[in-house]
């Protein structure tokens, strides 16, 4: 096969519509993880490598109640449960008490976290991990003109939408999320005007928590076998995003979180299967692209280019 075929092989699947619905699916649930990994960035200024762990927590809980027959919806509920316990605990012995210590030490306490909760998943429910199949009927197939698209990628994109909508109405029309913006913005002079810091990371991880039990929900539905290292390495692609899009702003982040997700969607369906193991390589080498041109964010405004020495 000549370069010119296969490029055009390549472009011929990338814009096939069911290629880009998976996408835009895909793309949406990455856009969810990062509005959570970018709202605890925004008030604690921290990035949590534990948040994989957090959706692979919530995972493991919609399995638990499948394997006992449990209604779907008490295994929803569970798995917003332990998430979101497991968030608060997190945030209050973890990121509390080491607030006011240096960002690597934090960073570090992150890492130690991601780590711990792993390893105890994996002695729990040992490296091939558990079944969650009652929600399987998501990812089934509904014709939509010419196109099969999955039902959980129309419920990705229509959960994303809500999400950030509620997002928004909360950061601007409540105390709270006034209260959060400000801490975003400058912590320290936020506190001395009086907002309560302990409240607002309290919510800021909370929110997070209960949008890591959405993305557990969403990624289960289409990954039903649930192990230890479920989840991490989707946020590591999308903490890429994050930094791409603008790690200082919220919107910025989410739009680097959703493009990362449809870029990876679209070259996992377009690359030959012969070549599918090496899709991390070529996202994470149009990461560094995009960074030597644009290091402040692909979706802030004014980013500048790279100055030369």
């Amino acid at each position: 096969m000549t370069l010119a075929s296969a490029l055009t092989d390549f472009i011929r699947d990338a814009v096939d519509l069911q290629v880009q619905a998976d996408a835009i699916g895909l793309g949406a649930i990455f856009a969810l993880m990062a509005v959570g990994i970018g709202l605890v960035f925004g008030v604690l200024r921290l990035v949590n490598f534990a948040y994989g762990q957090l959706i692979m927590a919530g995972g493991f809980a919609l399995a638990f109640a499948g394997e006992r027959g449990w209604p779907v919806a008490v295994a929803i509920a569970l798995c917003f449960v332990v998430v979101v316990g497991l968030s608060l605990a997190m945030e209050r012995v973890v990121f509390r008490p080491l607030r006011s210590q240096s960002p690597a030490v934090m960073l570090t306490a992150t890492f130690a976290v991601a780590f711990l909760l792993q390893s105890i998943a994996l002695l729990w429910f040992g490296p091939l991990g558990k079944n969650a199949t009652s929600l399987v009927s998501l990812n089934r197939p509904v014709s939509i003109g010419d196109v099969e698209i999955r039902k959980i990628t129309i419920v990705a994109i229509v959960t994303a939408a809500v999400c950030l909508a509620l997002l928004v109405l909360l950061l601007n029309r409540t105390s709270i999320g006034l209260h959060m913006r400000a801490a975003a913005l400058d912590f320290s002079t936020a506190r001395l005007v009086g907002v309560r810091a302990t409240l607002v990371s309290s919510v800021a991880v909370v929110l997070a928590g209960i949008l890591a039990a959405v993305v557990a929900v969403l990624l289960t539905v289409q990954f039903p076998t649930v192990t230890p290292t479920f989840a991490p390495r989707e946020t590591i692609i999308v903490l890429a995003g994050v930094v791409v899009g603008g790690m200082t702003r919220l919107l910025p982040a989410t739009l680097g979180g959703f493009a990362i997700g449809y870029v990876s969607g679209v070259l996992g369906a377009a690359l030959p299967s012969a070549q599918s193991q090496y899709l991390p390589s070529f996202v994470f080498g149009l990461v560094i692209l995009v960074l030597l041109v644009r290091p402040g964010g692909l979706f802030i405004r004014g980013a500048r280019t790279v100055e030369r020495v």
